[in-house]
This record gives C-alpha cells, structure tokens and sequence, in this order.
C-alpha cells in the first residue's frame, strides 16, 4: 500500500534517538537549545527559535503573549487544519473567517481587508501546503489598521517568499514538525520571532511561567502552561534539519512528475507551481458528478484496485459544529467549501520514486476516463 504521507527517518534518526535515551536527560535540555540556534541559523534573517510540543501550542502561546482575548476577533482562512482556528477561540478571541484563492488556497489582501472590524486584533495567514501566501500587502493593512500578523507556516518549512525562507522576517511565524510534515520532531512545533518582549512573554508561556534570576532563585509572575519540547523530539529534528532541503528538492521533483503526467480535464483542478514552494502536500480538486462516483468511492478504489491511500485536505473550518454557533452557514465561503467537497491529496513523500507517481496518475486518469469503477 502506498500511503499518502511518510516520514522519512533512517540509522542517523535512530542513533540520535538513541543516545538520548542512554544520556538519561529525557526532558528540555541540551538537544532543545541546540536544536533552537540550529533552526535559527537555517531560516536566518537574525531571528531566534523557540521550539514547543506542538505547532499548535506555538500559535496559541503568541497569541495569549499579545494579550488577544474575549472581544477581539482574528481573521483567519475558512480553508486549513482546524488548529488555525482552535486556538483563537482558546484563547477566548472570535475567528473572523475569509475564503481562500481556489488554486493556491491561500488568502489575500483583499479579503482581509474586507473583514477588518474596530475589533480586528490579528490576522493568521496560513501557507496552505507549503505555498507562501502574497504576504506584503497584508503587511500593510496590520500597519495601516494597527494588528498582529501570526504566519501560520506549519506546512511550510524550507519555504521562500520573494527568495527569504518564510519565518526570517522577524514577525511571528509558527511551524509545525508532526510526523506528517516535511520534517519531524514525532510531535513539534516552533516560533520564528525577533522582538525580545514578545520572546520572554512566551517563554513564560511555554513553561509554567517560571523566571530566574542570575542566581537560579524562581519566580512566577503571570500564567504559564506546559508546551515545552523535550529532547529526544529535539535530536530527531536536529537530524532532520540537515535533511530538509533534499527532503523539499526531492518534493519539488516528484510534483514536477504529478504535473507533468495528470491530463487537463474538466473534472479537475490541479495546483499549480510556484516560486520557493516546499510542497508539503500535493492535492488537486475533483467534480465527483462528472466522474460519477462519489470520494468515498473513489478512495476505495484506489486503495482496493490500485493499493494508493490517498486523504481529505481539508474540510472548510466554518462549517464544523462548533463554528456554525458562531453564525456561519453553507455558502458563506464558496471557494472553501468547494475545495473541502473536491478535494483529494495524492502520495508525496521523500522515499517516494517517480514510478510511484507515475502509478497514482495511471489510476486517477483511469477513473477520470470512467474505468475500474466499482460495480
């Protein structure tokens, strides 16, 4: 069975792995500063890296460190994994939802800028799949109108925009390093950032919201949780890390491949390319009416027939139980819902050869073309 997603962890992984375990140092320590300045000096841009126990808890802890709360309201994607959204309504705060470009799945300045309210507090562009959002006109607007931008880039490590790795710009920007993505820690995440208030204030966050002095005496001077990252994630992701641009090339070249064999047909809808995209997943949009079988159908035959697993990325976020209470309907975003209905994510990973992509193309374009259906 071909899976959609794999991670990519050799001898190298396991002897680091294990050499933690021997050292008897389990929790933060070395491997988690090392790991931090390792993280800093590949994105670059004099930013620091502060690592946590998910990409989640990172974009939760830049929140709660910019004091977003009840009243305020953060505009974010209708389109992506559900955690953009959880973690504002975490931190009591309002997700103002917006659609999304129907290739790239990301948003842009305008449909920012159309649901700026008085109490618009941040705004989380998320770069769907490892695809840079169009970031300098955002940049504008929260100028403009006084906002926090929090880059949600947990599909986009190793990322460019405007030939920079995404998370060097010294704004807030979170990854992610969950066993699916284009580099893990087993379960991880991290901050991008060069402000040291900001830096200190989720520190605290991060860890109980413990201070010391120069002498180690402890404080507590405002809440804290418990996100912190402990060192056997840290020495799989050091290891990682020196893998990631052959992990990405090695992306970029296998979607070359889907792109190049995947036919133009009218029922679907590829991605496209882009400059210093890192691919964290490849999905593409499929009119299940024109094909005459519905996704669950579709799926099982490709596992059945052809022994591909392939997933659904990503449902639109509006319209899940917990934020129709916020007043949210079908047909509020179309482009989201289209692609939640449509979508399909192919097999891409590292280990991947192009036989493999070839494989998945034959038995997509024998679907498309109304062959092997089930019966």
């Amino acid at each position: 069975m071909l899976p959609f997603t794999r991670p990519t962890l050799d001898s190298e992984e396991f002897e680091a792995i294990k050499e933690v375990l021997q050292s008897g140092w389990l929790a933060t320590g070395p491997k988690v500063a090392a790991f931090e300045t390792a993280l800093a000096d590949y994105i670059g841009g004099d930013v620091q890296l502060r690592v946590f126990n998910s990409g989640t808890s990172a974009l939760e802890a830049v929140l709660l460190a910019y004091g977003i709360g009840p009243g305020d309201e953060v505009i974010v994607p209708a389109m992506s994994f559900v955690a953009s959204a959880n973690v504002i309504v975490r931190c009591g705060a309002t997700p103002k939802f917006v659609d999304v470009d129907l290739i790239s799945r990301n948003i842009d300045a305008a449909a920012v800028a159309a649901a700026i309210t008085p109490n618009t507090k941040a705004v989380i562009p998320v770069h769907f799949a490892g695809r840079a959002v169009e970031m300098d006109a955002i940049y504008q607007l929260a100028e403009q109108h006084n906002f926090l931008v929090l880059e949600d880039a947990a599909q986009a490590i190793g990322t460019r925009y405007k030939g920079r790795k995404i998370g060097s710009s010294g704004n807030p920007v979170c990854f992610s390093f969950h066993p699916n993505k284009n580099m893990t820690t087993i379960e991880g995440g991290a901050v991008a950032v060069n402000d040291p208030v900001l830096l200190k204030k989720i520190e605290g966050i991060r860890f109980h919201g413990i201070e010391r002095d120069s002498q180690g005496s402890m404080d507590v001077t405002a809440w804290g949780g418990k996100m912190n990252m402990p060192d056997v994630g840290a020495a799989l992701g050091l290891i990682q890390l020196k893998k990631l641009d052959s992990f990405n090339q090695k992306r970029r070249t296998l979607v070359e491949r889907y792109l190049q064999q995947l036919p133009q047909h009218d029922a679907l809808v590829l991605p496209a390319n882009a400059d210093g995209h890192s691919w964290h997943m490849f999905c593409i949009l499929l009119n299940w009416e024109k094909i005459g079988l519905n996704r669950n159908q579709f799926l099982e035959v490709l596992k059945q027939q052809h022994a591909i697993a392939a997933g659904i990325h990503y449902p639109p976020i509006h319209l899940f139980a917990l934020y129709r209470q916020y007043g949210y309907k079908a047909g509020d975003f179309p482009n989201a819902e289209k692609i939640g209905d449509q979508t399909l994510t192919l097999p891409l990973f590292p280990a991947m050869e192009e036989k493999d992509v070839d494989q998945v193309c034959l038995a997509v374009v024998s679907l498309l073309d109304g062959l092997n259906l089930m019966p």
